[in-house]
């Protein structure tokens, strides 16, 4: 599938603030990411979902419709897939149905909510930054799940830190208990001994 020309949304140019705010939005796009994402969603899903033009809008035309992003979350799951039904659609609202699908199943992944981009972000290309957000906490949980779908250079993505669940015996337990924790405070060594404030309070 190659990647399609689609513009931007039809929305008119931005004018003072919302110019501003939507220039610092794009500022936090990053070029080197981009290519580090095509690379690896090129890998993890074939060369069936093709390449994007270089830069953000070649990036958005190419994730626009949901597709390619259905592809790789159905390829981080071993099992089941949580896409059942990936289908290009010239019409916005299965577009953003298709994203939200991806969304969806992002999170059953383990991607927190905080991560998540909006379909707005995506569609409108409003917030292209809270993609590649996404993906790269995608791409770093699927290399820190490590259960062999990830397809790519490990060192692409942060592993990320994973519980690490200690087991106490009972009698480590009670020794616990007899611990003042240095937060709960503790009164040894501090009195009001010798401290003045102001002077004494005259009794006539």
């Amino acid at each position: 599938m190659a990647a399609k020309n689609v513009g931007m949304a039809n929305k008119g140019p931005s004018y003072g603030m919302s110019r501003q705010v939507q220039d610092k939005i794009d500022s936090k796009y990053d070029p080197d990411l981009e290519q580090i994402l095509v690379e690896w969603i090129g890998r993890q899903c074939g060369s069936g979902v093709g390449k994007p033009e270089a830069g953000k809008m070649g990036f958005q035309a190419w994730l626009k419709d949901g597709c390619v992003l259905s592809e790789l979350i159905n390829s981080l799951f071993p099992g089941d897939k949580p896409v059942k039904k990936i289908q290009s659609s010239p019409m916005a609202f299965k577009q953003m149905e298709q994203i939200s699908q991806f969304l969806n199943a992002a999170e059953k992944y383990g991607v927190t909510k905080t991560d998540m981009f909006q379909t707005v972000d995506l569609w409108e290309g409003k917030d292209l930054a809270a993609v590649q957000r996404t993906l790269s906490a995608l791409g770093s949980l699927a290399v820190t799940k490590d259960e062999g779908t990830y397809n790519g250079d490990p060192n692409w993505f942060f592993k990320k830190a994973q519980e690490n669940k200690r087991e106490f015996s009972d009698e480590q337990l009670k020794a616990g208990k007899n611990v003042i924790g240095l937060q709960m405070g503790s009164n040894k060594g501090a009195s009001q001994e010798g401290m003045s404030y102001g002077r004494p309070r005259q009794i006539l």
